[in-house]
């Protein structure tokens, strides 16, 4: 999944790709280096960010979803938690919704219920302005795993069958160094929900914190991180980096299904 944000003020690469023309040529670039979903956002969710109106959003997004889905033979998905934005989105070619807030935004289950697309279930705790305000867990997998069952069963409540759903741990969101990296040690226990599981980790904060890296400088670390989620059950990887990402992911898969065959020097 290649990261398209449309916005002013996303961590890594705000203001980049705002233009529709931009926008395309991205896209088109990731698409030419393995990506299979091109992940739309208009609303930046880094640590501290501040929400934006439901028209700026509209404005942003659903332009560039109709250009992607009518121009490019490829999945638009739209990082989005606004009922608004999925229906417009929709109704403009969008082919799957990707929401940090697991879909508890007013009106947000209906939309996606009524879009007839899948949707992708994040876990945090409260808002991108305030979720890194000391966040707390007795047991942090546990948590988050409880935490997306209840909004599984939420969605299946408003009519969205599980066969429409994935589920993804939200590293970075609402969580210490040390959350994230329990987390990720334990990400297998969210095989217990039985969902297609979807990770961001491209670049995170995390690395820096860790590493001392700048953003810049964190894609070596982001790999590896994006290796070992994928050993633990993730299918769907969410980066910046699209080349880069395909060949590790790539041969990670090859090593991971190899049969144990035999082969001389």
């Amino acid at each position: 999944m290649g990261i398209l944000n449309v916005t002013p003020d996303s961590f890594s690469d705000g203001g980049r790709f705002n233009e529709r023309d931009a926008a395309l040529r991205h896209a088109e670039r990731m698409l030419a280096e393995g990506a299979a979903i091109i992940d739309v956002g208009g609303e930046s969710t880094r640590p501290g960010a501040a929400p934006v109106s439901e028209q700026q959003e509209l404005d942003r997004v659903v332009p560039i979803v109709e250009a992607l889905s009518s121009r490019l033979d490829a999945l638009v998905s739209v990082d989005t938690s606004t009922a608004a934005v999925i229906r417009e989105s929709a109704a403009a070619g969008a082919g799957m919704i990707n929401d940090v807030r697991a879909l508890r935004r007013p009106g947000a289950l209906a939309a996606v219920a009524d879009s007839g697309l899948p949707a992708c279930l994040m876990h945090m705790l409260g808002e991108p302005g305030t979720m890194q305000n000391d966040p707390h867990y007795d047991d942090v997998t546990a948590e988050v795993v409880a935490f997306l069952r209840g909004r599984v069963a939420a969605c299946e409540e408003a009519g969205i069958g599980r066969d429409r759903l994935l589920v993804d741990p939200g590293f970075g969101f609402a969580k210490t160094v040390a959350h994230n990296l329990t987390l990720m040690n334990e990400m297998a226990a969210l095989q217990a929900l039985a969902l297609p599981i979807l990770i961001g980790v491209s670049r995170k904060s995390l690395f820096g914190k860790v590493l001392g890296r700048p953003v810049e400088e964190r894609l070596p670390a982001s790999l590896a991180a994006a290796v070992m989620c994928i050993e633990r059950g993730a299918r769907i990887v969410r980066a910046h980096d699209v080349q880069a990402t395909v060949d590790v992911l790539r041969f990670a898969w090859a090593v991971r299904n190899a049969k144990g065959e035999n082969h001389g020097a």
